[in-house]
Protein backbone atom coordinates (compact mmCIF):
# COMPACT_ATOMS: atom_id res chain seq x y z
CA UNK A 1 0.00 0.00 0.00
CA UNK A 2 1.26 3.48 -0.85
CA UNK A 3 0.82 6.20 1.73
CA UNK A 4 1.22 9.94 1.53
CA UNK A 5 4.39 11.06 3.32
CA UNK A 6 4.00 11.62 7.04
CA UNK A 7 4.27 15.21 8.19
CA UNK A 8 7.21 15.73 10.49
CA UNK A 9 5.16 16.20 13.70
CA UNK A 10 3.25 12.98 12.98
CA UNK A 11 6.49 11.12 12.30
CA UNK A 12 7.95 12.41 15.56
CA UNK A 13 4.84 11.54 17.62
CA UNK A 14 4.86 7.98 16.27
CA UNK A 15 8.61 7.78 16.92
CA UNK A 16 8.12 8.97 20.51
CA UNK A 17 5.53 6.25 21.07
CA UNK A 18 7.62 3.52 19.42
CA UNK A 19 9.72 3.12 22.56
CA UNK A 20 6.94 2.95 25.15
CA UNK A 21 3.49 4.26 26.05
CA UNK A 22 3.60 7.88 27.18
CA UNK A 23 1.26 10.56 28.44
CA UNK A 24 0.82 13.83 26.57
CA UNK A 25 3.48 15.85 28.36
CA UNK A 26 5.98 13.02 27.92
CA UNK A 27 5.25 12.93 24.19
CA UNK A 28 5.71 16.71 23.94
CA UNK A 29 9.12 16.53 25.64
CA UNK A 30 10.19 13.47 23.64
CA UNK A 31 9.30 15.15 20.33
CA UNK A 32 11.42 18.14 21.33
CA UNK A 33 14.33 15.87 22.25
CA UNK A 34 14.11 13.72 19.12
CA UNK A 35 13.98 16.82 16.91
CA UNK A 36 16.75 18.61 18.81
CA UNK A 37 14.18 21.31 19.73
CA UNK A 38 13.32 22.05 16.08
CA UNK A 39 9.75 20.86 16.62
CA UNK A 40 7.91 22.18 19.67
CA UNK A 41 4.30 21.06 19.72
CA UNK A 42 1.57 22.85 21.60
CA UNK A 43 -0.78 20.72 23.71
CA UNK A 44 -3.78 21.43 21.46
CA UNK A 45 -1.82 20.40 18.37
CA UNK A 46 -0.64 17.20 20.05
CA UNK A 47 -4.09 16.12 21.22
CA UNK A 48 -5.65 16.88 17.82
CA UNK A 49 -2.92 14.76 16.22
CA UNK A 50 -3.45 11.95 18.75
CA UNK A 51 -7.19 11.98 17.99
CA UNK A 52 -6.46 11.77 14.26
CA UNK A 53 -3.85 9.03 14.74
CA UNK A 54 -6.28 7.13 16.95
CA UNK A 55 -8.92 7.41 14.24
CA UNK A 56 -6.39 6.02 11.75
CA UNK A 57 -5.76 3.08 14.10
CA UNK A 58 -2.10 3.99 14.58
CA UNK A 59 -2.32 5.10 18.23
CA UNK A 60 -4.53 3.92 21.05
CA UNK A 61 -5.07 4.72 24.71
CA UNK A 62 -2.87 2.41 26.77
CA UNK A 63 -4.18 3.32 30.23
CA UNK A 64 -5.39 6.16 32.40
CA UNK A 65 -4.33 7.07 35.93
CA UNK A 66 -5.06 9.89 38.33
CA UNK A 67 -2.01 11.92 39.37
CA UNK A 68 -2.43 14.83 41.79
CA UNK A 69 -6.18 14.75 41.21
CA UNK A 70 -5.83 14.99 37.42
CA UNK A 71 -6.44 12.30 34.84
CA UNK A 72 -3.29 11.29 32.97
CA UNK A 73 -3.91 9.35 29.76
CA UNK A 74 -1.14 7.23 28.31
CA UNK A 75 -1.01 6.50 24.60
CA UNK A 76 0.65 3.60 22.80
CA UNK A 77 1.65 2.84 19.24
CA UNK A 78 -0.51 0.09 17.71
CA UNK A 79 0.82 -2.61 15.39
CA UNK A 80 -0.59 -0.80 12.31
CA UNK A 81 1.02 2.41 13.62
CA UNK A 82 4.37 0.65 14.03
CA UNK A 83 4.06 -0.77 10.51
CA UNK A 84 3.27 2.70 9.11
CA UNK A 85 6.24 4.21 10.95
CA UNK A 86 8.51 1.41 9.71
CA UNK A 87 7.34 1.98 6.11
CA UNK A 88 8.09 5.70 6.42
CA UNK A 89 11.53 4.99 7.89
CA UNK A 90 12.35 2.65 4.99
CA UNK A 91 11.18 5.20 2.42
CA UNK A 92 13.23 7.97 4.04
CA UNK A 93 16.26 5.68 4.26
CA UNK A 94 15.99 4.89 0.54
CA UNK A 95 15.72 8.59 -0.32
CA UNK A 96 18.66 9.34 1.96
CA UNK A 97 20.82 6.67 0.25
CA UNK A 98 20.15 8.19 -3.18
CA UNK A 99 20.79 11.74 -1.96
CA UNK A 100 24.02 10.65 -0.26
CA UNK A 101 25.23 8.90 -3.42
CA UNK A 102 24.48 11.91 -5.59
CA UNK A 103 26.12 14.34 -3.19
CA UNK A 104 29.17 12.10 -2.92
CA UNK A 105 29.40 12.04 -6.74
CA UNK A 106 28.92 15.80 -6.94
CA UNK A 107 31.64 16.54 -4.41
CA UNK A 108 34.05 14.05 -5.96
CA UNK A 109 33.49 15.44 -9.47
CA UNK A 110 31.87 12.24 -10.80
CA UNK A 111 28.32 11.28 -11.60
CA UNK A 112 25.89 9.14 -9.66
Amino acid sequence: MTYAPLREPTFLILTALAARPQHGYGILRDVEEISDCRVVLQAGTLYAALDRLSGDGWVDVDREEVVDGRLRRYYRLTEPGAARLAAEVEKLAAHTRVARQRLRARFSGGTA
